[in-house]
Order: structure tokens, then sequence, then C-alpha cells
């Protein structure tokens, strides 16, 4: 069997995620890994990498390779999807592809005219919980969706210098929930309206941005959604999922270490969830991975692409201009 011949741009945290995954599938072969990092680049050697490099240019013009996945920094996914598309390799990338709505539509097209393969890495979408809450309501299970409700918690606020560059909460962590709002009930959004506060540290708010939020969201049919965020839960990481509908409710809990139940005099006490993404979607990683090989190996269209990036970003723009404007923002006043 011929195997799909991969490389990996960047050994950042979800960086070595991915290389872990692709190294245990049975149709890939990763040939080459760039990071400047040499702590990364010892990483990459300890798991036989055959190539590895400091530099994106080398890594594209020194190895043969089919597709790339890029975990490299936001501000260097634009450029580097479009270099790895001219040169003929299919992509992987990290969210969001650009922070920029005019700079994302010029690499869409670049994509395009080279018949690239783009897949963008919403992760979510392959969580077996999320996914499940689509499929019934897919199935017409709940009836006419009415209300979504997403819930997403970290349990700890990233260092001032990431928020600095990250784009800001909107376009950093809520982004996955405008992703997941579209693809749980299949709609697109019409209207945003957003609050946010600094509650949880006051430099957050120095470096410009918010930790704590509520978006409101209203799909073309008149569905309503609801996403609540935070920077820090003192539980740990809270993911949850609910579709209400005309004939039921679906839902997705958060996952926990173990579920055991400890019943006393104080109380009903058991495990915390699952700390961080890392753990909470570990799972979610290896599918979305092994769907991406899939297209690639049976030539099929990627699950996620480079427009669904695109509309997620859009809604985020939406809620930064609510947000300055404390008004509801119509999503064609963020023009494509």
């Amino acid at each position: 069997m011929t195997k799909v011949k991969f490389a990996v741009a960047g050994l950042g945290r979800i960086g070595k995620i991915h290389l872990n995954n692709l190294l245990q599938m049975d149709q890939v072969e990763v040939v080459a890994v760039m990071d400047p990092m040499e702590d990364c680049q010892e990483y990459a050697r300890e798991r036989n990498i055959p190539y590895i490099t400091s530099t994106y240019g080398e890594l594209l013009n020194s190895v043969e390779f089919d597709s790339v996945v890029i975990c490299s920094p936001t501000n260097t996914h634009a450029d580097y999807v479009e270099m790895a598309a001219k040169a003929g390799k299919h992509v992987f990338c990290e969210k969001p592809l650009d922070l920029s709505m005019q700079r994302v539509v010029e690499v869409l097209k670049v994509v395009e005219d080279t018949n690239t393969k783009l897949m963008l890495g919403f992760n979510r979408r392959f969580d077996k919980e999320f996914k499940k809450v689509r499929d019934l309501v897919g199935e017409g299970a709940i009836g006419k969706p009415h209300l979504v409700k997403i819930t997403s918690r970290d349990p700890g606020a990233p260092p001032i210098g990431y928020i600095e560059k990250s784009g800001g909460l909107f376009l950093d962590m809520t982004i996955h929930d405008f992703d997941m709002a579209r693809f749980v009930v299949g709609k697109e959004v019409e209207e945003v309206y957003a609050k946010g506060a600094v509650l949880v540290d006051e430099a957050i708010g120095k470096a410009g941005d918010i930790d704590t939020a509520v978006v409101t969201l209203t799909y073309t049919d008149g569905t309503m959604a609801v996403i609540d965020n935070s920077r820090e839960a003192a539980y740990g990481y809270d993911q949850r999922i609910e579709v209400f509908g005309s004939k039921g409710m679906a839902q997705a809990d958060n996952n926990f270490s173990d579920s055991h139940r400890l019943y006393n005099g104080q109380g009903i006490h058991g495990a915390l969830p699952l700390h961080f993404f890392l753990e909470r979607y570990a799972e979610a990683y290896k599918i979305e991975m092994a769907d991406y090989v899939r297209s690639l190996v049976k030539e099929e269209a990627v699950p996620v692409d480079g427009k669904d990036g695109l509309y997620s970003l859009q809604i985020g723009l939406a809620a930064i201009k609510s947000l300055k404007e404390k008004r509801p923002i119509c999503i064609d006043e963020i023009k494509l």
C-alpha cells in the first residue's frame, strides 16, 4: 500500500498531538518536521523523523511529501497555506486561517485555483458526544430546533503575551463555539449580539481583551443560540452543548476522569471534568486527523473546509463589532 507522505510545521502542544497521531496511522509516513526550537527538533529526532528543519521554506523545497499539517503561530497560517498550495501540497491547518477576512478570501482563492485540499482544525466537530447531538438533531429526534446552548469555559487564562497576539477571546476561544453553533444544527447565522466583561484578571483588560462573555446568535430561520464563555473555571474545563426543540432536547455533558460518586453527610462528590483541551479532546484529535487522511486517500471532500473557517471568523468579527458598538450586528455588515 502506498502511504501518504506528511510534513508537520510547528511542534508546540497541538503539533505534538498531531504528529503522534499521524505516527500511529498505517496509511501515513511522516517524512519531515519544521520547528525553529531546538527542543522541538529533538522531540522529532526521538521519533525518528527523517528530515528536520528550522524554516518553512526549507521544508517545502528540500523534501517530497503530499500534505503538510500547519501548527505554527496564527500569524503564519495564511502565508504557509498559500505557499504550500502553490507548491502542490495539500494542507491541514489549525484555526484560524487568519484574523483578516480579506486575507482569508485571498488564500482560499489560491487554494481553489490550485485544487488544494484544505482542512481547518475545528476538532470539536469530531468529539463523539457533540457529534451524537448533531446526529440526533439531523435525524429529527428533537423535532424542529428552537434553542442551542453552548458553554465553553477554560480552567485558566493563557499568558498575557499570548492574549495580546491571539485576536482576542472571540477569535481565539469562542470561534470554536461559533463553528459548533453552525455545525450542530446545520444552519447559518444571521445576527450576532455580544456582551463581555473583565471579571477574571484585570491584566486581560489592560491587554485590550475580555475574559467573560455571553453571545446570542440568531439563525436565518429565527432559531437562536446562546454561548457563554469564561477564561477561568475553578472546577476545570467546562464543555457542554444542548439543543432544545419542538419534540425534546439533546445534551452533551462534560467528560470526567472517572464516574465514581461519594455520598456522605457533607453531600455528593465526584471527579472534576477532564482538565483541559488536550485531555478532553484527545480522541477527537485522532478522529479529526484520520478523517483528513481518509479524504486524501479516497480523494473525497474534507469534512471542514476553508469556508467553514471563513464563516466562523465572520461571526467572530461580528461579535467584536457588537461588543464595541453595544448593539446586535447583522452578519452581512461583515463583508466577505
